[in-house]
Parts: structure tokens; sequence; C-alpha cells
């Protein structure tokens, strides 16, 4: 059996990540860690995993050498701490921000400050496996995805590939958990509840992922806070540079996604879920991705939907393994999701 322990894993995404890492046929978890929780059972921090591990958060400095290891640090922790960590394992897989963007001056801009260890970036491999499964194989480390970011990729990269836009507007709409579990007012049940809260009209730092994975056309972003747990739904409105058919934009995601194991294509002509829906995701690894073609302009609207604590955290960091250690992509990720009722 593979070892693997998991830095920081009190947190949503953290505790994601064990979910599905007890449940790996190829992993044996070895430790985890939190400095809040250290030397308590881990169902104190996740009591869904009750009676499914002994295990116990130990701290940091317990650590000990590991096959893989996985970083759920708070942003700009494990930057600060990576030449410690690679001494660990041999390879790395790291869900905060950390090491999503290659170039220093984008990080800059978008972060605004410089980063802590530059000679880092360009040795990990952005973590998604649908856009770079040919540099994760064999290699050693992999950053992790930012949840709004991976909709949006997603849902545009097939025609940004092709050159095909213009420019595009997306917006997405997101639950409370993409805000981790440190408690705010804005995440107060009586401030939260009922809202359809516009958080980031401009500005949202994730932007900069999209930025990096879909290269260089007019790009701008929104994200809107709305009562749902788990989840994001991205409506991005692509204005194309040709005026395309329907059944062309049909054959483009087809081609780009006919054999992923993860993404789904979701168009249908009548039903509620006609459309993708983060409601039928949840705590499933897929991204579905839908459009529908404005018949009076050269408009296209693409639609996607994740979990973001799975397609946009943990899921895509297990996916990004399994790709690295050369093991079947859905090894661990085989959950289908529930009708929701």
């Amino acid at each position: 059996m593979t070892t693997a322990s998991i830095v920081g894993g009190s947190g949503y995404a953290g505790g994601e990540l064990l979910r599905l890492l007890l449940g790996h046929p190829h992993i044996e978890v070895s430790q985890i860690t939190s400095r809040q929780y250290a030397g308590k059972f881990v169902y104190s921090a996740h009591p869904n995993l009750r009676g499914a591990t002994r295990l116990k958060f130990s701290t940091v400095d317990a650590l000990e050498p590991v096959d893989v290891l996985f970083l759920a640090l708070p942003h700009g922790k494990a930057a600060t701490q990576i030449d410690q960590f690679s001494g660990l394992a041999e390879h790395i897989i790291d869900l905060s921000a950390d090491f999503r963007l290659k170039d220093p001056a984008l990080y800059r801009e978008w972060y605004g400050s410089d980063h802590p260890s530059p000679d880092w970036l360009g040795r990990f491999v952005y973590g998604l496996p649908e856009l770079h499964r040919d540099e994760l194989q064999g290699a050693h480390y992999a950053s992790g995805v930012g949840c709004n970011a991976t909709a949006v990729n997603l849902a545009l990269w097939p025609l940004a590939a092709r050159g095909l836009i213009d420019h595009a507007v997306a917006e997405v709409k997101v639950g409370s958990s993409e805000g981790g579990n440190t408690f705010s007012l804005a995440s107060h049940h009586p401030e939260r509840s009922g809202c359809v809260r516009s958080f980031a009209p401009t500005g949202h730092r994730h932007q900069a992922e999209m930025i990096q994975e879909l290269g260089a056309f007019d790009l701008h972003f929104s994200a809107t806070a709305v009562e749902l747990v788990r989840g994001v739904l991205c409506s991005a409105h692509v204005f194309l540079k040709d005026n395309l058919e329907e059944k062309d934009v049909w054959g483009i995601y087809r081609e780009a996604y006919g054999d992923e194991r993860f993404v789904r294509l979701v168009k249908d002509r009548q039903g509620v879920y006609r459309y993708p829906e983060p409601k039928l995701l949840a705590g499933t690894n897929y991204c579905d991705v839908g459009f529908e073609k404005d018949p009076r302009s050269n408009r296209l609207v693409v639609i996607s939907a994740i979990d973001n604590l799975m397609k946009g955290a943990a899921g895509s960091a297990v996916q990004s393994m399994n790709v690295m250690e050369g093991w079947p992509e859905d090894a661990g990720l085989e959950f289908m999701g529930l009708h929701p009722i």
C-alpha cells in the first residue's frame, strides 16, 4: 500500500480528502495534522467519519515520511514551509492557492505580495487532470485548483483551446462552504440565510487561474453567494468570434470531453434538470457542463456545476494523485451522488 498523510486536515476540504483516502484501494492513511485538534480523534472534527478510522490528529512536528503528502493549509502557509515538507514525501499535492500560478508577476498582481518561494512555482503542475493529464503523469508535485476557476475553466476550455472566444462574462453562484469553517459575520446564519449576496463583483483571485489556463481573451468574472452549503454554478456568457450553430458546439464539447471520466455533458429538451445543477453533485467528483446558443446573436451561454469541496478541491487532488501514480483515474472517486430529494 502507498502511505499518505494530510497536513491541516480539520477543515472542510481536509475532511473530504480524508474521507476519500480512507476508501481508496491503494492508500493507507498514516497521519493527519491539526493544531486545534491535536491529540483528538478525527471524528471530533469530522463526525461523519466516526467508526471509519481510529486516527487521531497530530502536530506538524510529529510528521513522519510518507509516499504522498497532501497539504490542506490556509493560504500562504504551505509556501513558507515547502522546503521542510519536500523532505517528507516523494509526491506532494497542495490544496491551497500557493502553487497554482506559474508566473510570479501574476501571483503578485492577484495576491498583492511577492511569492514566498518563487523558485517552487515552476515545479508544481496545475492539478486539473482534464487540462494537464500528460504533465501530471510521473510528476512529483501538483497544485490545488480554485473551485470557481475549475467551474469556469472546464466550461470554457473547449472553446478557448480552439481560439473561438472573442470575450466572455462568467458569473458563479456559490455555497457557504467555499468560505471554509472559520466563522465570520458573513457566514453567521441570520446574516447568510435568505441572501443572494454579491461578494466579488470584480477582482476575485481565482480569475488569475482562468487567465493562466484559458489564455488571452477578454474575460470578466463575478461571484455571488447564495443559500447553498456545497456547490458552484457557473453561467458564462461567451461571445464567439464566429456565429456557430448549436450542432457545431455539440461537436466541440463532445470531442473535448467525450472520453473524460468526470465531465458530463448535460443538455436535455425538457425536465427540471435539463441543465447542470450543483445539488445533484454533492459528494461527487463530477463537473456537469451544458450550454444554449442564443439564436439572435453570437452569444453562447455555457453552464457548469461542481461540488466545490470535491471537483473544486479534494476530489481533483485525489484524481491528480491517481494520474501521478498511474492508477485508474476514478480510484476512490466512484461515488455517483444521490437523487436530490
